[in-house]
């Protein structure tokens, strides 16, 4: 399976010390390098940094449709904008989007997601919690 998440859900299952959540439900996720450098490039750590940089089973993928990005950019920011692409440009099985306008524009290229509320469910049904 092809999961592609965006950073708020890496972020925010970080900072409740839930990130192996992802691990669990899907063995490996890949995030854009817009999602990496905003985790890791904004002069302080956040929730999810060091967990980027070190685990096996996050892994950074570049987007090679960058007209498409450019074109989602000016909906959306760019971490969201490279979800999506990747996600379109690899045909993903599912991607991890928390933001209304970036779960509307995935929808319009019929992609399949999931929010953070929807992992924790899943999480809780499977017995992961």
């Amino acid at each position: 399976m092809i999961i592609i998440s965006d950073t708020s859900p890496i972020t925010n299952l970080s900072a409740i010390g839930k990130i192996e959540l992802l691990n669990n439900l899907y063995d490996s996720i890949l995030i854009p390098q817009s999602v990496y450098d905003e985790m890791t490039n904004v002069g302080y750590e956040v929730p999810g940094t060091k967990e980027v940089k070190t685990l096996a089973w996050i892994r950074t993928q570049t987007v090679s449709n960058s007209a498409l990005v450019e074109q989602l950019k000016t909906e959306i920011d760019p971490g969201e904008a490279e979800a999506i692409a990747l996600a379109v440009e690899l045909k993903a099985d599912l991607l991890i989007i928390d933001d209304s306008q970036g779960r509307l524009i995935a929808s319009k290229f019929n992609l399949n997601f999931i929010g953070i509320l929807g992992i924790i469910l899943m999480a809780k049904q499977k017995r992961f919690d």
